[in-house]
């Protein structure tokens, strides 16, 4: 029988997952890369969880953040903490989110999470959703590789930075540039090119 947890199995174990989640790993990272959006723009968070670190981070750097989870208990908890902020339990191919424009939209330990053929829609979409200039950041290894999620046990895969690359390509996204954080997450730089200039 299919399983019908949109939220990959993080929904059942988000009071481990938020009690686990290493509050510095990751923060630093989206800080330097907000500082290249306007000061005060909207960044949609896909799979943000319950806020912490990284919508925090943009918060507190003066952002209007959406974010985006399908476990309703993580949604509930990034509610509790940041009531400002908009928040949508919903799988993020599905997400409401995506009929707005964002200046800037992150994805930090989702897009691996998801079937291959998700993965490609969830990145045509943000392609859609990002303003001409706008940013993209999102992690998954540079490797084509697949494994068990350490918290779920249910398979993750990357499909790999060539096909990535590709991707972005042919939705009219340019990467950008790479880098590894203190985790050893394989962070993706992306832009939108304006043809407005």
């Amino acid at each position: 029988m299919a399983s019908s947890d949109q939220s990959n199995g993080y929904e059942a174990l988000a009071e481990k997952f938020m009690s686990s989640r290493n509050s510095r790993i990751g923060a630093a990272t989206v800080r330097e890369w907000s500082a290249t959006l306007p000061r005060g723009s909207s960044v949609l968070d896909l799979g943000c969880g319950h806020g912490v670190p990284l919508s925090q981070t943009l918060i507190d750097e003066g952002f209007a953040v959406y974010g985006v989870d399908a476990s309703a208990k993580m949604v509930a908890a990034f509610h509790e903490r940041f009531p400002f902020a908009h928040a949508e339990c919903s799988s993020v191919e599905d997400s409401a989110f995506f009929n707005c424009t964002f200046d800037g939209v992150i994805a930090w330990g989702l897009i691996f999470l998801l079937p291959a053929e998700v993965q490609t829609v969830v990145i045509r979409k943000v392609a859609r959703a990002l303003h001409p200039g706008g940013k993209f950041l999102f992690t998954a290894p540079q490797d084509v590789v697949t494994w068990l999620d350490a918290l779920t046990g249910r398979e993750s895969v990357s499909l790999g930075i060539r096909a990535y690359r590709q991707i972005l390509h042919d939705e009219g996204l340019m990467p950008a540039g790479e880098q590894v954080d203190e985790g050893d997450n394989h962070y993706y730089f992306v832009s939108k090119p304006d043809e407005r200039l």
